[in-house]
């Protein structure tokens, strides 16, 4: 459970009500999920109200607008839940939710290993759930998700009985929302790394020691394009983290792979995800830079090279830094890519635009010599839809290509 107090029930009728300043709901009538700081008439007492709580919205002539939670410390001061400010947020609510979730997932996949809540898009803003089988990785990003997390674990238990449910609220943007950072198991128990299926592949996920919440669904679909190229050619998989593109690519027929990562846990994860699969791929512990640089001077290449790293920019003032990397990134990768070889590139960072990623790509792509084509600009997979007017929120950017 969270050591945030646990909200009293809520009530339509005795709910705070907080009022938007005159001309400032238009947007969030039009659909917007957010409300800003600067929309809000912040009164003193507002500004003393409990992170997280629940407020009915009011627009400056008292019409009621939805419900949300509000947080008087967040630029984004309120993140609404419905529209209908007579809904009740309750456990029945949050049970709505998650079924919606659930069998959206259950079309979309046929197998339990997926991103089952993916925050504003499906209705819980700030909340991630990723699902391993039986096990599930929450992270609660805001402080409305935060002091809703006894209910929540209370409903996923109910409607999934996990046998583990780890929390992984170690994200950054937890400190924006006045949020202590930590990492534990909220029920069951774990004995080590768990596995999990992706395109028919089967891996390794360290929920307890891996990076976020163990694993990264949101490259599903472009690690099954690149495996469909990798058929008989040498493929070097950058960052492999746990190795999703590398054992892809080896089940797919490549003739050898190499799987690149600076940690050491990293790298015998893919090594492990290959073992189960009766693949055998190389790895190498190594930066990425000085790695793809010492087997460019070697005059190695590859039919298929992948570079998948962390986020170069993690806020705004990072943005002309990461864009020299990702320039940098692919100028080297580039150098390894043999005549007609295919070069897969993305980048996490959500503040980096979609365009400014693509010209950076093209930019390290003329500084390596090299001309091609674009065979795939994709983003995440289904299991990380996006908002319709958060498109900001599309944080992965994916871009295939071919070289002559």
């Amino acid at each position: 459970m969270t050591d945030q107090a646990i909200l009293p029930p809520d009530s339509p009728a005795t709910r705070p009500t907080l009022t938007l300043g005159k001309g400032h709901s238009r947007r969030l009538r039009a659909g917007h999920p957010w409300v800003f700081s600067n929309e809000i008439e912040m009164t003193v007492e507002t500004r003393q109200w409990s992170p997280g709580g629940l407020v009915t919205l009011v627009d400056a002539g008292g019409e009621r607008l939805g419900v949300a939670t509000f947080n008087p410390h967040s630029l984004i001061s309120a993140r609404l839940l419905s529209r209908d400010p007579a809904t009740v947020i309750d456990r029945a609510f949050l049970a709505g939710k998650l079924k919606a979730a659930l069998a959206l997932r259950d079309t979309l996949f046929d197998r339990p290993f997926y991103r089952l809540v993916h925050s504003e898009a499906d209705g819980l803003p700030g909340l991630v759930i990723d699902r391993f089988g039986d096990v599930l990785a929450v992270q609660a990003n805001t402080a409305g998700m935060d002091r809703l997390l006894p209910d929540l674990l209370a409903v996923l238990d109910d409607l999934l009985a996990p046998r583990a449910v780890m929390l992984a609220n170690d994200s950054p943007v937890r400190g924006h929302e006045g949020l202590a950072l930590e990492h534990r198991l909220a029920a069951g128990a774990i004995d080590g790394p768990v596995e999990l299926e992706e395109n028919g592949v089967r891996f390794i996920a360290d929920l307890q020691e891996g990076q976020k919440t163990g694993w990264f669904y949101d490259q599903r679909d472009n690690r099954a394009a690149v495996a469909r190229l990798c058929r008989g050619r040498r493929m070097l998989d950058v960052y492999t983290y746990a190795g999703g593109f590398a054992v892809q690519a080896a089940m797919a027929g490549a003739s050898e792979v190499i799987a690149v990562d600076r940690s050491e846990a990293s790298l015998a994860l893919a090594s492990g995800a290959a073992a189960l699969n009766g693949v055998t791929i190389g790895t190498a512990r190594a930066e990425s830079f000085a790695e793809m640089e010492r087997l460019a001077a070697a005059e190695e290449k590859f039919g298929v090279v992948v570079v998948d790293p962390p986020a170069f920019v993690k806020s705004r003032k990072d943005l002309a830094a990461g864009a020299k990397g990702y320039r940098k990134m692919t100028r080297l990768a580039a150098a390894l890519v043999e005549p007609g070889g295919f070069l897969f590139c993305a980048s996490c960072s959500h503040h980096m635009p979609v365009e400014d990623f693509a010209t950076e790509t093209a930019r390290g792509l003329a500084q390596a010599g090299r001309t091609g084509r674009i065979l795939r600009s994709a983003g995440a997979a289904a299991d990380h839809p996006v908002h319709p007017w958060l498109p900001e929120s599309a944080y992965l950017k994916a871009l295939l290509y071919q070289l002559d």
